[in-house]
């Protein structure tokens, strides 16, 4: 998975992809070699966090 450097549109991308075809944040992670840490740090920057109830950063 190409991620884009832009906080905002990773959140995009992200949220898209866990919308679309992964059951969960770690799976997403896992299936694409993702440091689960470093992705929500970057979400974090913009005040989104991850909610795993509704499967999407909020």
């Amino acid at each position: 998975m190409n991620l884009p450097k832009d906080p905002v549109m990773l959140l995009s991308v992200i949220n898209t992809a866990l919308r679309d075809k992964y059951a969960s944040l770690e799976e997403l992670c896992g299936d694409n070699e993702i440091d689960i840490d470093e992705l929500t740090k970057k979400i974090a920057c913009i005040n989104y966090e991850y909610d795993a109830s509704a499967n999407q950063f909020k």
